[in-house]
C-alpha cells in the first residue's frame, strides 16, 4: 500500500472512529437492566448514560429524561464525560490537521517534509483520542461490573448490565487508534534524506574562476 492510500485509509478509519466516539457519547445505553435470573421481576427497562436516563416500557413508550444535578453524579460518570469531551475535541483537531498534512490535498505541497509532520501529528491526536475514548467506556464498564458482581440484596435481574454504546465506544477507540497509527507512518525523514540527495546529484551549474 502507498502512502498515500496508507494515509487516506487511516483518515477514513479514524473518521469514523470520531463518529463512532460521538454516538457513543449521546446514547443513553451506557448500562441497562439485567434480564438475567430465573424472571423478569419489571415491564420497563431502564438506561442510563452520560448525559440521560430513560425508561422503555413493554407497550413501546420511551422516557427519557436529563441528570438533573452535575455534582450530585457519581465520581465515573462525571470523568468519562470529561474524558469523552476531551476526545472528541482531540478527535476534532485531528480531522483539521490531517486533511492539510495528508497527500492526496493540495495544502503545502511546496514542502513535503513539513506536510508530512503534519500527517504525524494529526495521527497523534487521533491516537490520543482513541485512549481517551478507551479510558471513558473501561472505567464505566469497570463500575458497572463491580456494581453487579458485589454482594447485595438486589435480586441479580434488577441490576445494571453493559449497554450497547459502552461495545460502540470500544470499536470507536480502535478505530481512532489503527486510522492514527496508519497516519503516524509518514515518516518524514525518508523525504527529507530523498531530497538531500537529489540536491547534492544535481550537477552545480556555476562555474569558479581563479
Amino acid at each position: 500500500m502507498g502512502g498515500g492510500a496508507r494515509e487516506l485509509a487511516g483518515y477514513l478509519a479514524a473518521l469514523a472512529g470520531w463518529v463512532a466516539a460521538l454516538a457513543a457519547a449521546v446514547l443513553p445505553q451506557w448500562r441497562q437492566s439485567s434480564y438475567a435470573g430465573d424472571a423478569i421481576i419489571t415491564a420497563v427497562g431502564l438506561h442510563e448514560g452520560l448525559w440521560m436516563s430513560c425508561a422503555a416500557q413493554s407497550t413501546g413508550q420511551v422516557q427519557c429524561r436529563l441528570h438533573d444535578s452535575l455534582l450530585s453524579l457519581e465520581v465515573h460518570i462525571q470523568t468519562s464525560r470529561a474524558l469523552m469531551v476531551i476526545s472528541l475535541l482531540l478527535g476534532f483537531f485531528g480531522i483539521i490537521v490531517s486533511v492539510v498534512g495528508m497527500k492526496c490535498t493540495k495544502v503545502g505541497e511546496e514542502d513535503p517534509v513539513t506536510k508530512s509532520r503534519i500527517a504525524v501529528a494529526g495521527g497523534v491526536l487521533f491516537v490520543l483520542s482513541g485512549l481517551c475514548t478507551l479510558a471513558a467506556v473501561s472505567l464505566y464498564a469497570t463500575q458497572v461490573t463491580y456494581e453487579f458482581f458485589r454482594e447485595s440484596t438486589i435480586p441479580i435481574n434488577a441490576r445494571y448490565e453493559f449497554g450497547s454504546a459502552l461495545f460502540v465506544g470500544w470499536g470507536a477507540s480502535s478505530l481512532s487508534m489503527l486510522g492514527g497509527s496508519l497516519l503516524c507512518c509518514s515518516c518524514p525523514a525518508k523525504e527529507r534524506r530523498g531530497q538531500q540527495y537529489h540536491r547534492q546529484s544535481q550537477p552545480s551549474t556555476s562555474r569558479q574562476y581563479v
